[in-house]
């Protein structure tokens, strides 16, 4: 739990006034100590105050609790750091995304088996992947608005991530919009898919002096994989799955043999492949390509 101030005015007093009006309102200041110049204090929504001196003191302080941003790794349950379980462990909510209501929580699968969630509040938050921004914005601003009162009732929230978190994920608009309303956030890495790809696979991502690029794909970062074939010694092509064959079409057009493309798919799960391209193969959701065209150490 962290201590926050109650939502409030800002209070201006002026010599020519009698007594303190207010100039503006703030919808959270990051936490204060208990007595607060009489300029910066503090009209509270339902606390008591009393004038003392120049200063206003408030009688107690909202204790808020706190968002931790949780990375669990790829997909295998092995792979969830000591940290992350410890924090599972101790937060009283945990929140996982989904594409759609209802699906099955490929992330909340791999804690599962390291953590007891039987006594938890688990709460489902639809990030939906509809290409309209307005759309997807809705799903944002619903998690946020429900966080944000779950906090202010004293819980601590974990929300579990695939992979990393600082890679490609949704979750860093909430802590980014959850941290602006001056509640505290923390964030726990995890191992990226790409990194237990290429460990599986027995090849190393980079080294030496070679380069490597992480880059998301779609049926608009033609140019952009074509940038990096020119500049890079090693790709990491991530939400490649429907896009495979014509990646390695691409490659194979700028004169490398296609057999520099490693294809991890669906790391640490049940249907995971890692290997060659193969045509008219099928790949799950959750496929990256790992393209080497040289060793330059």
């Amino acid at each position: 739990m962290v201590e926050q101030s109650p939502i409030g005015l800002l209070i201006l007093v002026d010599p020519c006034h009698k007594s303190p009006h207010p100039v503006g309102k703030y919808d959270r200041i990051q936490p204060y100590p208990t007595w607060v110049p009489i300029h910066l204090g503090l009209l509270s929504r339902n606390k008591d105050l009393c004038a003392v001196g120049l200063c206003i003191h408030l009688e107690g302080a909202n204790t808020a609790g706190k968002l931790y941003g949780i990375s669990v790794g790829p997909g295998d349950p092995g792979l969830l750091t000591l940290k992350a379980k410890d924090i599972l462990d101790r937060c009283d909510v945990i929140a996982y995304p989904v594409k759609t209501a209802g699906e099955e929580s490929v992330a909340l699968n791999i804690i599962k088996p390291n953590v007891d969630i039987s006594s938890k509040e688990v709460k489902e938050y639809v990030f939906s992947m509809n290409p309209d921004y307005a759309e997807r914005e809705k799903g944002w601003k619903k998690a946020f608005d429900d966080i944000a009162s779950t906090l202010d009732s004293g819980k601590d929230v974990a929300m579990i991530t695939l992979g990393d978190l600082s890679i490609f994920s949704t979750y860093m608009r909430i802590d980014q919009m959850i941290k602006g309303m001056g509640f505290e956030t923390a964030l726990v890495p995890g191992v990226p898919s790409f990194c237990h790809g290429a460990s599986l696979a027995g090849i190393p991502l980079t080294m030496g002096e070679e380069s490597l690029v992480v880059i998301p794909f779609n049926t608009d970062k033609f140019k952009e994989l074509e940038n990096a074939l020119g500049n890079y010694e090693n790709i990491v092509v991530m939400k490649a799955f429907k896009h495979v064959q014509e990646i390695a079409d691409l490659v194979g057009s700028k004169g490398y043999d296609p057999s520099c493309i490693t294809v991890m798919s669906n790391i640490g799960m049940k249907d995971q492949y890692i290997g060659p391209v193969v045509k008219d193969r099928e790949y799950g959701y959750f496929t990256t390509l790992l393209i080497k065209k040289e060793e330059t150490e």
